[in-house]
């Protein structure tokens, strides 16, 4: 493939530009002990960590018919208390500025709803970003392609001239249906264009890690 058409880089958060599996943890097991459920087992939390809060909850709580009681806790219990449990990844910032340098589009595609703009603000990234498209900015989150097909549209991008970075099936699924070029993140079983375990490998992909 041919790396040199590449014009944006677009990151999945969670997994991806911050290791939030103890955040994640910690937030829907509070939820689900509110209503005297257990903690997450594995399935569950390999689930819940690529929906959008939305399907979380309708996935962690699929006896109810109605999930107002389950919402109201929410916007007691909030995430913001939960960003100090994100792991930024190591590099991110000196890849964002990298690419910046090298005249790179850089986005961001997540699932989260309302919570990205304060993780930007407390690990103090909101101007390293052109483009951050959050599930609460389209109509069908991912694995649906629209994240990536509204990034393309603003930008006036072809699929060949993104590059998405992400670490789960929803990532790639969202990948392959916008035609977009795929990372995986340290997730090895994910069929990919390139597949890495660090933000360095993705300079070395695109060939800007002097």
């Amino acid at each position: 493939m041919d790396i040199s058409k590449i014009k944006a880089v677009v990151f999945d958060c969670d997994g991806v530009m911050f290791d939030t599996a103890v955040a994640n943890r910690k937030y829907y097991d509070e939820v689900l002990q509110t209503f005297g459920k257990p903690a997450l087992n594995e399935e569950q939390f390999v689930n819940v960590h690529m929906m959008t809060i939305k399907g979380a909850i309708e996935y962690l709580f699929p006896e109810m018919d109605d999930l107002s009681s389950v919402y109201d806790r929410l916007k007691n219990i909030g995430y913001h208390k939960f960003i100090k449990y994100m792991i930024m990844e190591k590099d991110l910032k000196e890849l964002l500025l990298k690419l910046e340098d090298n005249g790179y589009i850089r986005g961001i595609g997540t699932n989260r709803t309302n919570t990205m703009e304060k993780v930007l603000e407390d690990f103090h990234l909101e101007d390293y970003f052109e483009v951050v498209v959050t599930a609460a900015k389209v109509k069908n989150p991912k694995p649906d392609p629209e994240q990536l097909l509204l990034i393309m549209g603003k930008f006036d991008l072809q699929p060949d001239e993104i590059l998405f970075i992400g670490d789960s099936d929803y990532d790639r699924q969202a990948a392959a249906s916008a035609k977009v070029r795929f990372v995986a993140f340290k997730n090895s079983e994910l069929k990919a264009d390139f597949n890495v375990d660090s933000m360095d490998e993705i300079a070395e992909v695109l060939q800007i890690n002097e």
